[in-house]
């Protein structure tokens, strides 16, 4: 009867080894994982005239590739509301984050990324004004196609929005035309007084921040887009050829500044 109990040991024995294996395995490869991640949680903020929903590349990619996404639906009804409007969403977050935006957006980042949880700032084809100024003011220096356009419309009560027949050509030209259609037909139209709202203090004077340079956007001059990241001492990749849509047109290349600024501020 004893003998009989020694081979069951020896499997049990074995059996035990191989699952304190596989266990340490595991965990050697979750962190792995965690360290190449490093910070997990990416907030996508989008600009004027658009949605959260232009994110969808980005966000499918990072998700992949492990964080966690949230995307702001801002209002557009005033700075301060959009502002708000991230902090809340920065406030269900579970550790530090990455903060990243589009066009207007980035003035709204500017400001909120003052926040604690905040770790870095991403600007994709972004604003990107100083404390005391204004995206308006800024655009001033490099003026871009659309500000001389005379596309921008506004409504009675006071709220911007493109003329959608030149939306596809000043905002999206490297997108299709039934795409451009689209978000030309869904704009969010954005209170004219949010693009004059001064920054109180900007949050990439004490973060680290990165700049992508959309080559070929005629929204925002990508003069502007380059003066800002080396005033900033940003770290600057730049797509060439890329609409001021380049967050829905190259969504791995934005993704890739992403995800860097999220290893990067892990350090």
């Amino acid at each position: 009867m004893g003998n009989s109990t020694k081979p069951v040991r020896a499997v049990l024995r074995v059996f035990q080894s191989l699952c304190i294996v596989l266990l340490l395995l595991t965990c050697g490869t979750l962190s792995a994982q965690n360290a190449k991640i490093g910070v997990r949680n990416i907030v996508l903020v989008h600009g004027a005239w658009a949605d959260g929903s232009g994110w969808k590349g980005v966000y499918n990619i990072l998700v992949k590739d492990g964080y966690n996404v949230s995307i702001v639906q801002e209002p557009e009804t005033s700075f301060q509301n959009d502002v708000t409007a991230v902090k809340r969403i920065l406030a269900l977050q579970d550790g530090p984050s990455v903060l990243v935006a589009h066009s207007y957006g980035g003035a709204i980042i500017t400001e909120a990324g003052t926040d604690p949880s905040v770790a870095g700032l991403v600007y994709v084809a972004a604003h990107m004004p100083d404390s005391g100024e204004n995206e308006s003011e800024d655009g001033m220096r490099f003026p871009s196609d659309l500000a001389k356009s005379g596309a921008i419309k506004k409504t009675p009560d006071g709220f911007t929005y493109i003329d959608p027949v030149q939306f596809h050509e000043l905002f999206a030209a490297d997108l299709s035309s039934e795409q451009a259609a689209i978000m030309a037909h869904s704009q969010v139209f954005n209170f004219a007084d949010n693009f004059s709202a001064a920054i109180t203090t900007a949050a990439w004077r004490t973060k680290p921040s990165w700049m992508l340079v959309a080559g070929n956007d005629r929204t925002i001059s990508p003069d502007l887009e380059r003066w800002y990241a080396k005033r900033a001492h940003s770290h600057t990749v730049e797509v060439a050829g890329a609409s001021h849509c380049v967050y829905v047109s190259h969504p791995k290349d934005v993704a890739d500044v992403i995800e860097a600024a999220a290893r990067a501020t892990s350090k």
